[in-house]
């Protein structure tokens, strides 16, 4: 867990560390997490640590293990599953919207990010390769011009990186930046339609990848 930074509050600070941590498997389902524990670990007092894990649990990564204090939960299949429905339905329409606004700054962005996740899949890093993918879909979350949907989708990313980690590092390294590469190029020759088929095409394949690799950690 790294350290924290001045720069934010304590609670935002311990929040963010501690989401990390359940993200990338640091804290597995089913461990124990204590406040003493975690805010000796932090060099921080038990409160920003206390209003961090009341935050977790509300989101669903934390549950009440008894007088045991709080217990990571585990990855729900169907609530990933929900999840993937939600993309399938948000993340076309962000692409319809961004098409239209496109600029060459834009294209540049876009096809940057591509190159990036190209580069980082080759890597094996899982985290890095976690951060480019959610990159490439915040940057057509943005472009949308809908607020609504960067927010809807930035708490359910966090629940997908606790799935995400075996998926992209079993992926075909290329696949699944082939499938990005196709929605920004359909996105560039202003085919809205079909860029958004492509990516809810692409969501579909991904909840697939994710689903065989929960069934089996399963078995």
């Amino acid at each position: 867990m790294q350290g924290l930074e001045p720069s934010k509050t304590l609670v935002d600070q311990a929040y963010e560390v501690i989401l990390n941590a359940l993200c990338d498997g640091t804290f597995k389902p089913g461990e124990r997490l204590t406040q003493e524990e975690i805010a000796a670990r932090l060099n921080v007092s038990r409160q920003p640590v206390t209003h961090a894990l009341t935050v977790l649990k509300s989101q669903g990564f934390l549950e009440q293990a008894g007088r045991r204090g709080l217990m990571v939960t585990a990855v729900d299949p169907d609530f990933l599953e929900a999840i993937y429905q939600l993309r399938s339905v948000v993340e076309p329409l962000a692409v319809r919207l961004a098409t239209p606004k496109l600029t060459k700054k834009d294209i540049q962005e876009g096809r940057a990010l591509v190159k990036k996740g190209r580069e980082v899949a080759k890597s094996g890093d899982s985290k890095a390769m976690q951060e480019a993918d959610m990159d490439f879909h915040s940057f057509i979350y943005n472009l949308s011009g809908n607020p609504l949907i960067a927010d809807t989708m930035q708490l359910h990313w966090n629940h997908l990186r606790r799935g995400m980690g075996k998926v992209l590092s079993s992926a075909p390294a290329s696949g699944i930046w082939n499938e990005h590469s196709r929605v920004l190029d359909a996105m560039i020759h202003g085919d809205a339609d079909g860029a958004a088929e492509l990516m809810r095409k692409h969501l579909v394949d991904a909840y697939e990848r994710v689903r065989k690799s929960s069934d089996a950690a399963a078995t």
